[in-house]
């Protein structure tokens, strides 16, 4: 390898100092402060020891595919060739790391950088004039209009006469042991005060357990279409 041919790859003589040099046309770095900065294009090498460390580097060679060896030419039959093979290359003694050369355009593009993170989030302005879009406050919002209409409802649904509340109740129970107060009021129709007066006299109401916060009938009521049959 003549001067010319080491000076082209990078090295440099006599040290055998290893640099990267970036094409020209990648430097340009637009987006920050919408303005456009070059990075830096030097970035020599810094060789250093593994540290004691043992490093390898194998190559694989996956089924049915050629080697191909530093000359060009390759070997291998193609499909079908056999299982994978590994292959060990050689043994590293040394690690490289890539650092950009301290110059004008690097300290100028890391001082961006700084100056860019370093920006609040939020920034507070200075009203020049009054506020044009047409937000105005709500007296009440939608939901809580919804929520009253609903209440309201509630509690002008006239009472029924007990013994039909007592006939639609009984129907419910029969059919599941358990109710809340709500399932309840959406069978019965009637105000939860009204209802929870009449389910007291025939029902227990759960404060713990698995059915917590649920109206059962009371043992006497739980077979009282049976004990009719009976006494009929």
């Amino acid at each position: 390898m003549g001067k010319s041919d080491r000076q082209r790859r990078g090295w440099q003589t006599p040290n055998l100092q290893v640099s990267f040099t970036l094409n020209e046309e990648l430097t340009v770095i637009e987006g920050i402060e919408d303005k456009t900065v070059s990075a830096p294009r030097d970035h020599p090498f810094t060789m250093q020891s593994v540290g004691g460390q043992t490093l390898a580097v194998f190559t694989e060679n996956s089924s049915g595919q050629s080697e191909e060896r530093s000359d060009g030419s390759s070997s291998g039959s193609g499909a079908g060739a056999g299982p994978d093979k590994i292959a060990l290359e050689g043994v590293v003694v040394q690690r490289a790391e890539c650092r950009p050369a301290v110059s004008e355009s690097y300290m100028r593009l890391k001082r961006l950088q700084i100056e860019e993170s370093s920006k609040p989030v939020r920034l507070s302005q200075q009203l020049q004039g009054p506020v044009t879009n047409n937000y105005r406050p709500v007296a009440n919002h939608t939901y809580n209009l919804e929520y009253e209409r609903k209440k309201k409802e509630e509690g002008k649904r006239a009472r029924a006469d007990k013994q039909q509340v007592l006939d639609m109740l009984f129907s419910a129970f029969e059919k599941h042991q358990y109710y809340n107060i709500k399932d309840l009021v959406d069978i019965t129709k009637q105000p939860v005060i009204y209802l929870k007066e009449i389910l007291r006299d025939i029902g227990i109401y759960n404060v713990k357990g698995t059915h917590k916060n649920t109206w059962e009938l009371k043992p006497e009521y739980r077979h009282y279409r049976g004990e009719e049959k009976t006494d009929e």
